[in-house]
C-alpha cells in the first residue's frame, strides 16, 4: 500500500451498526434473578433454602386459613361444621370484633370513636404532608379536644376550659415578652395553670349551667380493645417528640442544674422497666395526691407512657446532634444567630433529619408497648382476647384472636415505617 492510500484510509467509522435487543441473560426478569437470588453460590443455596421453607410454610398454613369457617356461634360449633378436617374459626372475630375494636364501648356510640379516628387522619395530614395548606394546622391543634369529647362525652365546655388555659399562656407570653423573655417564658408556663386550677372548674360549671352542650358520657373503663391501644399510643406519640427534643437540648446545655436533672430523669427512665412504671401510674400515683383527688387512670397511664418514650426519644436525638458537623454551630455563629434560632433553622432540622429512622423505630416499639397495659386490668386488645377464649362458647381457641389483633398493629407500625421511608427519601439531599 502506498503512502498516498494510506493516508485516505479512515480510521473513524462513519456508520453506525444498527440497534440490537440485550442479550435475554442481561435484561428482564431474568437479569434481576441472576442479580438478586442467584449471584453466587452461596446466594444460591440461601435462595433455594428460603423458597422451600416458604414452600413447607405455605402448605402447612394453606389448608388451615383456606378452610376457614366464618358463620358459627361457638368453637363446637366450627368443629361441627369442620367435621374433623383443619380449618381455622374465624367465626370468633366475626361475633367480638366490635369487642377487639371498642371494648365495652356502648354499642349506640360507636360513631363517635370512628368519627374521631377520621378526624384523627384528618388532623395529622397536614403535619405529615407539606403539599397541604397550612390552615388546616389550625384544626390539627384543635383536634387533641375534639377528640377527647367526641369519645369521653360529657359538657362541651370541658374541653373548652382546657383549652382556654393555653389561650391564657399563649397570651401572658405575648404580653410580657417585651419586659424579659424568661419572664415571658415563666409566665407562659404558669398561665395555664392559675387557669387550671383557679377558673377552669368554675368556668366549666357556669357555662354548662347557662348553656348545657355535650355528649353522653362513658366513663373510661368502658373505653377497650384496639382503641385504647389507638389512645394512649398515638398521644405518647405526639407528646413525647417535642419532649424528648427538651431534654435532648437539655443534656447537652451549659447549664450543670438543668443538664443535670435532664441526665437523672432520663438516665433513671431508661433503667426502669415499662412494667413498673405502669403498676406505679396504676397504684402509687395516687399516694401522691391530694385526699379526695380524682385521676384518670387513662390520664395517668398516658403520661407514664409518655416520659418513657421521652426518655429514648431523647437519646435518638441527642445521636443526631452530635452526628452534625461542628461546622454547622460556627456557621450559626457566624450568621448571628441566636440559640433558639439556630436551632430552629439550622441545627435541630438537620438533627432530625438524621435521626428519623431512630424516631420512627421508637414510635413503633411505643404503640406495640401498649399491649403492657394487659397487666395493670385495661382492656387492651390482649385483655379482651383473654376475657373471649374465657367464655365458655370460645375456650379453647387462640390462633384466630391472636391472627386478627397482630394484623391491626402490622397495619399500623408498617404504615409509619413506609412513611419513615417516604420522609427520608423526600428529605435526600446527597443526590446518590
Amino acid at each position: 500500500m502506498s503512502n498516498v492510500e494510506a493516508h485516505t484510509v479512515a480510521y473513524v467509522r462513519d456508520t453506525m451498526i444498527a440497534q440490537q435487543s440485550p442479550p435475554l441473560a442481561e435484561s428482564g426478569a431474568i437479569r434481576w434473578l441472576r442479580s438478586n437470588l442467584f449471584s453466587g453460590w452461596l446466594n444460591s443455596v440461601l435462595t433455594v433454602v428460603s423458597l422451600l421453607a416458604i414452600f413447607l410454610a405455605v402448605k402447612a398454613i394453606a389448608p388451615w386459613l383456606l378452610n376457614a369457617v366464618w358463620n358459627a356461634g361457638s368453637l363446637a360449633e366450627c368443629r361441627a361444621i369442620l367435621d374433623g378436617a383443619t380449618g381455622a374459626c374465624f367465626a370468633v372475630i366475626r361475633d367480638r370484633w366490635h369487642q377487639l375494636l371498642f371494648g365495652f364501648y356502648p354499642p349506640q356510640f360507636y360513631w363517635r370513636p370512628v368519627l374521631a379516628l377520621v378526624l384523627l387522619f384528618v388532623a395529622i395530614a397536614p403535619v405529615l404532608f407539606t403539599g397541604l395548606p397550612r390552615k388546616m394546622l389550625i384544626f390539627s391543634a384543635l383536634y387533641p379536644f375534639i377528640g377527647y369529647h367526641l369519645i369521653w362525652g360529657g359538657s362541651a365546655w370541658f374541653p373548652v376550659s382546657v383549652l382556654l388555659g393555653f389561650v391564657a399562656g399563649v397570651a401572658a407570653y405575648v404580653i410580657l415578652r417585651n419586659l424579659n423573655g424568661l419572664v415571658a417564658i415563666f409566665g407562659a408556663i404558669m398561665a395555664p395553670f392559675a387557669w387550671w386550677f383557679l377558673a377552669a372548674g368554675p368556668f366549666d360549671a357556669a357555662m354548662s349551667a347557662a348553656i348545657p352542650l355535650g355528649l353522653d358520657f362513658v366513663r373510661s373503663d368502658r373505653i377497650g380493645g384496639f382503641l385504647i391501644a389507638l389512645i394512649v399510643g398515638v398521644t405518647a406519640i405526639a407528646l413525647s417528640l417535642p419532649v424528648g427534643i427538651i431534654l435532648a437540648l437539655g443534656r447537652q446545655s451549659d447549664m450543670l442544674f438543668l443538664k443535670t436533672i435532664c441526665v437523672v430523669f432520663i438516665e433513671f427512665i431508661r433503667g426502669v422497666p415499662l412494667i413498673t412504671l405502669l403498676f406505679s401510674a396504676s397504684l402509687l400515683l395516687n399516694y401522691f395526691l391530694p385526699p379526695g383527688t380524682t385521676f384518670d387512670l387513662i390520664l395517668r397511664v398516658i403520661i407514664m407512657v409518655t416520659l418513657f418514650a421521652s426518655a429514648y426519644m431523647a437519646e435518638v436525638i441527642r445521636g443526631g446532634l452530635a452526628a452534625l458537623p461542628k461546622g454547622q454551630y460556627e456557621a450559626a455563629d457566624a450568621l448571628g444567630l441566636d440559640y433558639w434560632k439556630a436551632q430552629r433553622l439550622i441545627i435541630m432540622p438537620q438533627a432530625l433529619k438524621i435521626s428519623i429512622p431512630g424516631i420512627v423505630n421508637t414510635f413503633i416499639g411505643l404503640f406495640k408497648d401498649t399491649t403492657l397495659l394487659v397487666f395493670i386490668a385495661i382492656l387492651e386488645p390482649l385483655a379482651l382476647a383473654n376475657a373471649i377464649r374465657a367464655d365458655t362458647n370460645w375456650n379453647g381457641i387462640y390462633w384466630e384472636l391472636f391472627i386478627f389483633i397482630g394484623a391491626l398493629f402490622f397495619i399500623f407500625c408498617f404504615g409509619m415505617s413506609r412513611y419513615s421511608m417516604y420522609l427520608e427519601q423526600k428529605l435526600k439531599t446527597d443526590h446518590r
